[in-house]
């Protein structure tokens, strides 16, 4: 009860059913819901990008951590074993904040590093203890739905979860920026890059590769046998064999073929040109 004796509810869906009477009638269901939503956008009621949120935001109710998780092919890992030489090209390759720490394997998850962590080291001869720095891994199925996982970012402060399939081996990763995404919209920040194909073969023969683009799909695409034992991305294994982030125009060979540095900041690789060295 608020102050004057009445229920306040305007945090329970009473605006909702003040919109509804406005229109006629309560909503019944999830259907006259959005109906009811998209007739007091058109009145000038609420505001386009409003009303996208409000559907985004009925719709996690009805997905699952599957639906939205990042796939186990794509996760961007570390290795325990991995030096802190090694593995600070993967860190500015993926423009991360958070990595999986992984054992022999993807399912051996040993715990979540965040790379602010590390900074203390960049600058010291010693070699960072892992197992000190590591925070607890959360880890979830893949059935959980993304409204009650939000609840428990929110609750817990985790911003990763690791995704376990039915027989508890590993399927991929979500963070609490995914599960915004499904009420927002895209979050895009200075890391991302507008969607485009991993590999376009270019009209002289050579082909244009996202640096995010995995070595699994490259070696697919064009027949080649790189390893992706380290790396699981191209861009990283390229960074890596520089020893840094490459600047446009550079150039580097790799088990017979020629890698262009095409886009590039100071943070990350982001396209490059390949082609076979004949």
């Amino acid at each position: 009860m608020n102050e004057e004796g009445s229920d306040d509810r305007s945090g329970s869906g009473g605006w909702l059913e003040k919109i509804g009477r406005a229109f006629g009638s309560d909503p019944k269901s999830r259907e006259d819901l959005i109906e009811v939503l998209g007739a007091a956008a058109e009145q000038g009621l609420i505001e386009a990008d409003t009303l996208a949120m409000l559907k985004g935001a009925l719709g996690v109710d009805e997905l699952q951590v599957r639906d939205v998780m990042v796939p186990r092919s794509h996760m961007a890992v570390l290795a325990k074993s991995a030096t802190l030489a090694e593995m600070l090209p993967q860190i500015i390759e993926s423009g991360h904040s958070r990595f999986p720490v992984v054992g022999e394997d993807r399912d051996e998850v040993e715990g979540i590093l965040l790379a602010k962590d590390l900074l203390h080291w960049v600058t010291s001869d010693e070699e960072p203890d892992l197992a000190q720095l590591l925070r607890p891994a959360v880890i979830i199925p893949e059935s959980k739905r993304l409204n009650v996982l939000l609840r428990e970012f929110r609750v817990s402060k985790n911003h990763m979860a690791i995704v376990v399939d039915e027989y508890g081996g590993v399927s991929g990763l979500i963070t609490i920026e995914d599960v915004l995404e499904e009420i927002v919209g895209d979050i895009d920040d200075e890391h991302d890059v507008e969607a485009i194909e991993d590999v376009q073969k270019l009209d002289d023969g050579g082909f244009l590769i996202q640096a995010l683009a995995t070595i699994q799909d490259i070696n697919e695409a064009l027949e080649t046998q790189f390893s992706d034992d380290d790396y699981d991305t191209i861009g990283g294994l390229v960074v890596a064999e520089f020893g840094r982030v490459p600047e446009v125009g550079e150039a580097i060979e790799i088990d017979g073929w020629s890698f262009t540095v095409k886009a590039a900041d100071d943070r990350r690789l982001h396209a490059m040109e390949m082609r076979h060295i004949v």
